[in-house]
């Protein structure tokens, strides 16, 4: 997973897929974090997206930099914990400007199941299963 980690990072902007109704929505995303082994990402309960996600959980981002391409596919879960939001928010300082780990709105999913692939032009898929 610190190979996933690091090319989202790297990247700095991969994009969200998520479902709404049978119409797929994506947006850009920046916020990748690992909080207790797990691959974790943030939004606000007020966006779209959180609605999207408690209603399909299934979900898929992907990321390109320097010829390669990562797809990470899996369900994100929300944890509920302000441990688990706080954790985001110290990896992503300035987002407490807008965000506080008990202020009703901060969220953040983890995923579950996932598999994350990693394409180029240049070499065979590379697949992580965590």
């Amino acid at each position: 997973m610190d190979k996933v980690l690091k090319f989202l990072k790297d990247a700095e902007t991969y994009y969200l897929a998520t479902v709404e109704g049978d119409q797929p929505r994506v947006r850009p995303f920046g916020t990748a974090h690992v909080f207790e082994g797990k691959l974790y990402i943030q939004t606000g309960k007020v966006k779209d997206i959180s609605k999207q996600l408690h209603q399909n959980p299934k979900a898929e981002i992907c990321a390109f930099k320097n010829g390669e391409w990562l797809r990470v596919s899996g369900k994100l879960i929300e944890d509920d914990r302000n441990e688990a939001r706080q954790s985001m928010l110290d990896a992503y300082p300035s987002l407490q400007k807008m965000y506080k780990a008990d202020d009703g709105n901060t969220e953040v999913f983890y995923f579950e199941n996932a598999t994350a692939i990693f394409s180029s032009f240049t070499h065979e898929p590379q697949i992580i299963k965590f």
